[in-house]
């Protein structure tokens, strides 16, 4: 599973934990995670590179909503999680954006 997620009950946020799926890594140099919850901005949610050579990040959502997000690699590879809690359409033809639902607060997931 590539990604993981926690509800923080005193603070109200997800704590979501992201590994870039092994088919997405390739020869990926710079990795970040964009998305709906930092106005896709395409520098700020860095991923860093572990000592396996996975890229992890993580990102705190406030509960409440579902977030819509691709991985960035290098500045030009857009990449969608296909193990994430689900997929939309995105307003680009053919294109998928991936979804994270931050909806249930009452157990972990």
């Amino acid at each position: 599973m590539s990604i993981s997620k926690r509800y923080i009950k005193n603070r109200d946020v997800f704590r979501v934990n992201f590994i870039l799926p092994d088919y997405a890594k390739n020869h990926a140099r710079k990795v970040t995670i964009v998305g709906n919850f930092n106005e896709w901005h395409p520098d700020k949610d860095l991923m860093k590179k572990d000592k396996t050579g996975n890229y992890t990040g993580s990102v705190e959502l406030p509960a409440g909503r579902d977030y819509q997000f691709r991985y960035l690699i290098d500045k030009y590879n857009w990449e969608t999680d296909w193990e994430a809690d689900g997929v939309t359409k995105a307003p680009y033809p053919e294109t998928y954006n991936s979804v994270i639902k931050c909806t249930e607060r009452d157990h972990r997931t």
